[in-house]
């Protein structure tokens, strides 16, 4: 396959009209095709099923918050609204789906929430079965509550990981009749506002990516409680960087061997090898990401090109990936997409 189909999410201001599609040609090394796909409020997040049947948005409308449910049509890749669940309140930054597309989790960074929510195939999402607000503070000035930053599943799926921002910590919950139960957690560095989290193919370490500390922490996972366990963090940014960074996404490439961690502020990506048998990490490189403020970016299903979303300067960028030494080069960074904050590829099974 030499083209890949993917969407961005944006915040809803000035010329954007929510989400966009794209289509990476990889023959060409190019981004094509950009349009608006679905018109609503700061889909700053989305996540797509496995089968890339259904896309979920958080969505914002008015003085409500939740999540919006698309159906995607094959050959167009056009996305149908199939419904929407709101409440009162700020909108979830993060949405993600198991494999199954039978839940979909929420973390709301405003409320300090984590939801599950369950599927009707075909018909879209129901209200939220299970609403968990967290509890506590951090020594940060925006620390001063939780702030919910990211909700997924473990690989083995048998738990949801969590992770808060405001209270720096990443509290495992167990899914049982619908209902999330909390079952192991760990604080981080105080200070550190750990924001998102990524498991290695091997399904036994994580990388959770830290946005005030601008750190990758290395963490050992126990499948059979849920629990976590630091072995290592390292540094995004140069030790003489002193303006301000905040760190941003963070992805790991299919083969385990390469780690990449956004830097906003420095705007770069960092990229560190895999250490084979610890999963720690060294050190390699980092890029520019030719823009300001890069939010997101994912490698895209080849393994072999970065797409960047720049969401300050509106532009996506796209490097290539030498699969050998994780290193990128550009290859286009004209690609514009208003506020562009997720980058998701459509599934290749």
């Amino acid at each position: 396959m030499t083209k890949y189909s993917g969407y961005i999410g944006t915040y809803t201001k000035g010329e954007s009209k929510g989400i966009y599609s794209f289509t990476l040609d990889t023959e060409e090394g190019r981004i094509t095709d950009i349009k608006a796909a679905a018109q609503l409020g700061n889909p700053t997040y989305l996540t797509i099923s496995e089968d890339n049947q259904y896309l979920y948005a958080v969505k914002k409308d008015g003085d409500m918050g939740g999540v919006a449910a698309y159906s995607i049509t094959n050959e167009s890749r056009g996305l149908t609204l199939l419904n929407s669940q709101l409440t009162e309140g700020a909108s979830p930054c993060h949405v993600s789906v198991d494999r199954e597309n039978r839940n979909v989790l929420t973390a709301n960074y405003h409320r300090g929430t984590v939801e599950r929510l369950a599927v009707e195939q075909g018909k879209g999402v129901h209200p939220a079965t299970s609403v968990i607000q967290h509890e506590g503070s951090g020594p940060d000035e925006r620390q001063e509550k939780p702030h919910t930053h990211y909700a997924g599943f473990t690989p083995d799926e048998k738990y949801a990981a969590v992770v808060d921002l405001g209270i720096d910590k990443l509290i495992t919950y167990q899914l049982y009749n619908g209902e999330l139960k909390e079952v192991s957690s760990l604080s981080v560095k105080p200070g550190s506002g750990p924001r998102h989290l990524e498991f290695h193919p091997n399904g036994k370490i994580a990388y959770l990516m830290t946005e005030f500390s601008s750190e990758v922490i290395v963490l050992a996972y126990n499948e059979e409680n849920g629990s976590f366990s630091i072995l290592q963090s390292i540094s995004t940014i140069p030790e003489d960087f002193t303006e301000n960074n905040q760190g941003s996404a963070i992805h790991v490439s299919s083969d385990g061997r390469f780690v990449y961690a956004g830097n906003r502020g420095h705007n770069s990506i960092a990229i560190f090898s895999v250490k084979d048998e610890s999963g720690e990490l060294t050190f390699v490189d980092r890029t520019p990401t030719e823009g300001d403020w890069p939010r997101d970016f994912m490698l895209d299903p080849s393994g072999k090109f970065i797409v960047a979303s720049n969401q300050e300067s509106g532009n996506l960028v796209l490097f290539s990936r030498d699969e050998n030494t994780g290193k990128l080069t550009l290859l286009q960074s004209d690609a514009f997409v208003p506020y562009p904050v997720c980058v998701k590829f459509l599934h290749v099974n």
